[in-house]
């Protein structure tokens, strides 16, 4: 999908390509709402960190959080999936880990719904400055989750979606917000109109080298971070994981595996030796980029989308 940048006085800002509307989640004010923290929702191309070869586009500052419903082309399924791209709380990979997300998504039949959520500093996340990991006092980003969900659910049939086959996929801090999703069934904000009435728990989960899922980051491996609160209602999820992650240790996907299992939750996790941090799906030599098959196969055994053969 090709990337229209919108300029404005400060800087560029990202726009959904085709014409396609991003929805506002919240028609007015937005809960626990912080000032930008420098131009809104500026796009930076970064072309200092490539990933199989391409550069991958940011966006910062994002204080009104929306989603982009991209439909399936095709056949439909009647499943749709809510991307979170990953960055760490700090900013969006909007298209390595969003609309490139939905051009395989909609490829397979499957309704593609991108997160635009609140950034920075609206989950748990690494301060430089202060050089320590910090912990806000509200996940701002789980709010924006929450209520996509609903609102997704709500307007299920003016979008061919099933209700009952919406699922979350998340890359690095976007995996700790599919985990965060997942384990948290109450709202954590006040319910704004019949959208919150909906359930806002995914049908079934991906997490992707998701991050902050220890008790204390590095420093605490040993055990799952306590705000995950897995149980029986936790939803099937799929794990992927590269050992050689420098940024967020395969442990992450380990401790949440194990206490997936303990609950009885079915879990798939998939580990590689190498692969790195924020891949994507673009495609490399390394076996790990294939995961795309991977999830298609697991998707097929839920009943979400029709089993491959």
């Amino acid at each position: 999908m090709t990337l229209l940048m919108q300029a404005n006085a400060h800087a560029a800002a990202w726009q959904p390509a085709d014409g396609r509307a991003q929805i506002p989640l919240w028609s007015g004010a937005v809960p626990d709402a912080k000032p930008a923290a420098g131009p809104a929702e500026a796009l930076r191309s970064r072309d200092d960190r490539p990933v199989a070869g391409r550069p991958w586009l940011e966006v910062e500052n994002v204080t009104r959080p929306t989603m982009t419903v991209y439909s399936p082309r095709g056949g439909n399924t009647g499943a749709a999936v809510v991307v979170f791209p990953g960055g760490g709380y700090r900013v969006l990979a909007i298209d390595l880990e969003g609309t490139e997300v939905c051009d395989w998504l909609t490829s397979i039949g499957v309704t593609c719904v991108l997160l635009k959520y609140r950034v920075p500093g609206s989950g748990p996340h690494w301060d430089p400055v202060r050089n320590r990991r910090v912990i806000p006092k509200v996940h701002t980003a789980l709010q924006d989750a929450q209520r996509a969900m609903g609102l997704l659910r709500r307007r299920a049939g003016e979008w061919h979606i099933d209700p009952h086959k919406i699922g979350v996929l998340g890359f690095s801090a976007g995996g700790h917000l599919v985990a965060a999703l997942s384990t948290q069934e109450r709202r954590t904000y006040a319910p704004v109109d019949a959208a919150d009435d909906e359930s806002c728990r995914p049908d079934f989960a991906v997490a992707l080298y998701p991050g902050h899922m220890s008790a204390n980051y590095r420093a605490d491996l040993s055990r799952i971070n306590p705000t995950i609160r897995i149980t029986g209602r936790t939803p099937p999820t799929f794990l992927l994981h590269a050992q050689d992650d420098p940024v967020d240790p395969v442990e992450f996907s380990l401790l949440y595996y194990a206490a997936l299992k303990k609950a009885g939750v079915p879990a798939e996790m998939h580990l590689f030796a190498e692969g790195g941090h924020a891949f994507g799906l673009r495609p490399t030599g390394l076996p790990v980029t294939k995961w795309p098959a991977l999830v298609e196969t697991w998707l097929g055994s839920l009943g979400m989308i029709p089993a491959t053969r």
